[in-house]
């Protein structure tokens, strides 16, 4: 990997748009790492992602009879990071990330479902067998705010109004 620019030895605070930002990522990137709580103890899981046009969302499917689904269940804060680090020639300060923290819920089958179903499968058309089927639930984040790290250590905060 090559070393693009000086690395940061101090955290600073950014004024990154990470609403432009988050859109930006979400065109670029079809995977997140959701975090959920295990007993107290945080689990990860590679998702596929999207995330509503007005930013207040973040969707995403899964077998109902996972850990990942059971600990949303049990407990409804996650964090989702989706980041660039796959993209070839990205040094440690042009990567950049965004942590998106919120609540999330199964969505039940009617009108909002076939919403978030739809805008899901804009994104991941080859996904459409896995998410209609009857074992699959569609979960949606609402978003609480976003955490930006860019150029290694800058950081933006942005609480987001849903």
């Amino acid at each position: 990997m090559a070393l693009q620019g000086k690395i940061p030895s101090v955290t600073e605070k950014g004024a990154a748009d990470v609403a432009k930002r988050l859109r930006a990522m979400d065109a670029k990137e079809p995977f997140a790492v959701l975090a959920t709580n295990e007993n107290g103890r945080p689990y990860t899981s590679l998702i596929s992602f999207a995330v509503t046009p007005d930013l207040t969302k973040v969707i995403f499917a899964t077998p109902r009879n996972t850990r990942k689904f059971k600990n949303l269940v049990d407990t409804k804060d996650v964090a989702v990071l989706v980041d660039n680090r796959s993209k070839k020639n990205k040094g440690f300060v042009e990567t950049q990330a965004i942590t998106v923290l919120g609540k999330a819920a199964a969505v039940k089958r009617g009108r909002s479902w076939l919403e978030y179903a739809g805008i899901f499968l804009k994104k991941h058309p080859e996904l459409e067998e896995f998410i209609n089927a009857s074992t699959t639930a569609l979960i949606v984040v609402d978003i609480t705010s976003c955490i930006h790290v860019g150029n290694f250590q800058t950081i933006t905060v942005m609480d987001w109004k849903t």
